[in-house]
């Protein structure tokens, strides 16, 4: 492994803790990603002595300036050098209180350090002292489930999901993150201590569900919640999705999977974490707004809408941001019926401009959301929908550079209208702003300050309102 400790800081650990008598070793996701050959920025150092002292010393002989970050609480400190991030830690010993994931700390061996690790891929160390300069130390066969591809924990999978539940996440989504299997009693000790996960902070849930959303292939790491029976806990909008439902031989698709078939159809064309959202929850309201019409079928009507006033409350319970970013996420569910709906039928330049105008600089992912929820198991009308919806990509591009529609303002304001006619804050001035508004995204007049000023003197004229002065001339 010496090969894979050419870096200085790898140096600098090894001579100062022999200073100290200090054994010391990296160990953790560091050696993981050097056996799957991917790049890690972290670096977890533990010591057999104190972690604090051992990073002083190394940051004092890199530069007396290097500032070291200190967490008296937990026994650890963090310094940043060329790019890494080292974390130094001494080894420990952990028990747990059932009503907490917070352990109760001592120090310990390497060994036992090595015990309180999540996985057997996480549990790899490699020592850092001179004399065994880059051994090996793997007590839990984590270098062969590395090579099978499996997620398997040190000790009795049941204890350590009880102990610290979050690891039942980390679990789902190291399995999706590097397309490994979790080991058959892995998983049965994730779903009976699938309750468990009720004393975890929704905030640590949604760390791990967001890398689970923004890896290659998200669906797997959803459909292994829902095997689990976490899904039902973290997330039960989402899995009051599964299943289809039959009434005299009419069905219709499972929303469930094909919202996972959406969300990994986005993948390769976004990397924006709130646009994925917006795949995953764009039809949250199906389940709510379900209804079997005879000679119709099935209809979900107005599930975009739903769905965009259930976001808040998902978003409150889950701790995710109540900010632009959940506004982004409710814009997108509520307009991404429209591009589809354009497809269907005849693109007409008002509808066009104004769902140009409704999206604003967000029509980008709009329409990237709504290409990939263009599924459908016949090809044929995959392929009519795909390329209609090519149309609406072009005319949007064109009355865009033609019109200049995203995010315009009336070329008339509120105040001007007020100014003109002598009046106060009124429906009048409401009425004649938005005939404006919708004489332009109609097509009536160009977006332009003089047709806009000369339609406002026409629709005022039918109102019964005269301009005050000479400003109709």
């Amino acid at each position: 492994m010496k090969k894979h400790l050419k870096h200085p800081i790898f140096t600098i650990i090894s001579e100062e803790a022999d200073l100290l008598g200090q054994e010391s070793f990296v160990i953790g996701g560091f050696v993981r990603d050097i056996l799957l050959k991917r790049n890690s920025p972290d670096i977890d150092v533990v010591t057999l002595g104190s972690g604090i002292e051992l990073a002083k010393k190394v940051a004092k002989r890199i530069s007396p300036k290097l500032p070291v970050s200190i967490f008296k609480t937990f026994g650890t400190a963090m310094l940043k050098y060329e790019g890494l991030e080292v974390e130094f830690v001494g080894a420990r010993k952990e028990s747990y209180q059932e009503d907490s994931r917070k352990p109760s700390v001592e120090s310990g061996t390497l060994e036992d350090d090595q015990k309180r690790r999540d996985f057997t891929i996480n549990a790899l160390a490699i020592c850092l002292n001179s004399d065994r300069f880059g051994e090996l130390i793997d007590p839990f066969d984590g270098v062969a489930d590395l090579k099978r591809k499996i997620i398997r924990t040190p000790l009795d999978p049941g204890i350590t999901f009880s102990d610290d539940p979050l690891r039942m996440m980390r679990a789902i989504r190291f399995s999706t993150q590097l397309n490994f299997i979790i080991e058959s009693s892995t998983i049965e000790a994730i779903c009976a201590n699938k309750e468990r996960i009720k004393i975890v902070s929704k905030e640590r849930i949604m760390d791990e569900m967001n890398k689970i959303i923004l890896s290659d292939n998200p669906s797997k790491g959803f459909k292994l919640l829902d095997k689990c029976g976490l899904l039902d806990i973290i997330f039960p909008e989402l899995a009051a999705m599964k299943g289809r439902q039959e009434i005299g031989g009419i069905g219709h698709k499972d929303n469930f999977l094909h919202t996972l078939e959406v969300l990994d159809r986005i993948v390769p064309n976004t990397d924006n974490l709130w646009l994925r959202w917006s795949a995953l929850l764009h039809d949250i309201a199906k389940p709510r707004t379900k209804r079997f019409i005879p000679k119709l079928g099935w209809t979900f009507h107005a599930h975009n809408f739903v769905g965009a006033k259930m976001i808040p409350g998902i978003f409150r319970r889950m701790k995710l941001p109540l900010n632009e970013k959940m506004k982004y996420v409710q814009k997108m569910v509520s307009l991404h019926m429209r591009p589809i709906v354009l497809s269907e039928e005849e693109v007409t330049d008002s509808a066009v401009r104004r769902l140009l105008f409704e999206a604003g600089d967000d029509i980008d992912d709009l329409m990237t959301l709504c290409e990939a929820d263009i599924t459908s198991k016949n090809s044929e009308k995959e392929k009519r929908y795909l390329k209609n919806f090519q149309l609406v990509r072009e005319k949007l591009k064109d009355l865009e550079e033609r019109d200049h529609i995203r995010n315009f303002q009336p070329p008339v304001s509120g105040e001007e209208i007020m100014e003109v006619f002598g009046l106060s804050p009124s429906r009048e001035v409401g009425i004649i702003k938005a005939a404006i508004k919708d004489a332009i995204l109609d097509g009536e007049i160009h977006n332009n300050y003089e047709e806009a000023y000369s339609f406002m003197l026409k629709k005022a004229k039918e109102l019964g309102l005269e301009p005050i002065g000479n400003q109709s001339e």
